[in-house]
């Protein structure tokens, strides 16, 4: 990694101001939901502007209110790179399979690239299971959303017999929020019962977990860990990837690669931003990793 970004720095310092202009006019980065827009935007802007300066063309950043946003400016071409969850990269993949190429994946602490969805309710709920949860109100956050969606609409109906994913079955009501951050701030709330986010489960629970979206809510205030009780946990999921537009210029592409790629031994601050919390960085990945979640996908949403 480190041989890749190096040789990635002497090409780029090498070229002009603008070498890449001839080819591309902008770069434009997409960042899916979980948080709420500014602070997407603000967790960003360095990785920002190193594509400027690696680059040489302006870089902007795109925070669409949902999933899809990312989704069809990726299928459009008004979006160039985005990290995706692994369902979003699905819903891409199956609406065009040559839109995007996944490049690069998240390292988790301990090197794994797998994470969860995990299932939390308040502590002075009284709910410390799915068991807790019947007739209760339960939040879904994204439809797009792999650990928030996906996964779990899958899982969950697996944890005992008479658990449905519907509204007035085993649950009180099963509802949308509308991203990571809104289930957890609900959850705290106590506008729903419980709901699920995701997270690479590894680290401590009072810290939100290494990284993820419990991780940011924590950094960002929004909640005290020692009020939640985590009540379900799914199998591991395989980490969503780094994608770029194939339509892309080759050395464009390349350049990102190795720039992401090279992220956190640059700077170890922007990559924690980027990758919400606690990582050793990326690594590189192809659409085989994502060959069970497209099939999932396809069997319970359709594409």
């Amino acid at each position: 990694m480190k041989k890749t970004f190096a040789m990635a720095l002497v090409a780029t310092t090498a070229l002009t101001t603008g070498a890449f202009a001839a080819d591309i006019t902008e770069f434009r980065i997409g960042i899916l939901g979980g948080e709420n827009a500014q602070d997407r935007m603000n967790s960003y802007q360095c990785l920002a502007d190193y594509t400027t300066e690696a680059l040489g063309v302006e870089t902007k950043l795109f925070a669409p209110a949902d999933y899809n946003g990312v989704i069809q400016g990726l299928l459009g071409g008004t979006i160039d790179m985005a990290w995706l969850g692994a369902s979003s990269y699905a819903a891409t993949y199956l609406q065009d399979p040559e839109a995007v190429e996944p490049v690069l994946i998240k390292v988790n602490v301990d090197g794994s690239i797998g994470y969860h969805s995990i299932g939390f309710a308040r502590k002075d709920s009284g709910v410390t299971s799915l068991d807790d949860m019947e007739g209760k109100v339960f939040g879904f956050g994204d439809p797009n959303s792999t650990s928030g969606y996906l996964i779990p609409s899958i899982e969950i109906p697996q944890y005992k017999d008479g658990i449905t994913m519907e509204s007035g079955e085993y649950f009180g009501e099963v509802k949308f929020t509308g991203g990571h951050e809104q289930t957890i701030v609900a959850v705290n709330n106590g506008d729903i019962d419980g709901g699920v986010t995701w997270a690479d489960g590894q680290g401590n629970w009072e810290d939100g977990y290494n990284s993820g979206a419990l991780r940011k809510a924590v950094d960002a205030g929004l909640v005290d860990m020692n009020d939640m009780v985590q009540i379900w946990k799914s199998n591991v999921i395989p980490e969503g990837p780094v994608v770029l537009r194939k339509a892309l210029p080759a050395d464009v592409r390349e350049t990102m690669t190795a720039l992401v790629d090279g992220l956190h031994e640059r700077d170890a601050d922007c990559a924690y931003g980027v990758a919400a919390g606690d990582t050793l960085g990326f690594q590189p990945v192809t659409h085989d990793t994502y060959v069970s979640i497209v099939e999932a996908r396809k069997a319970k949403i359709g594409g």
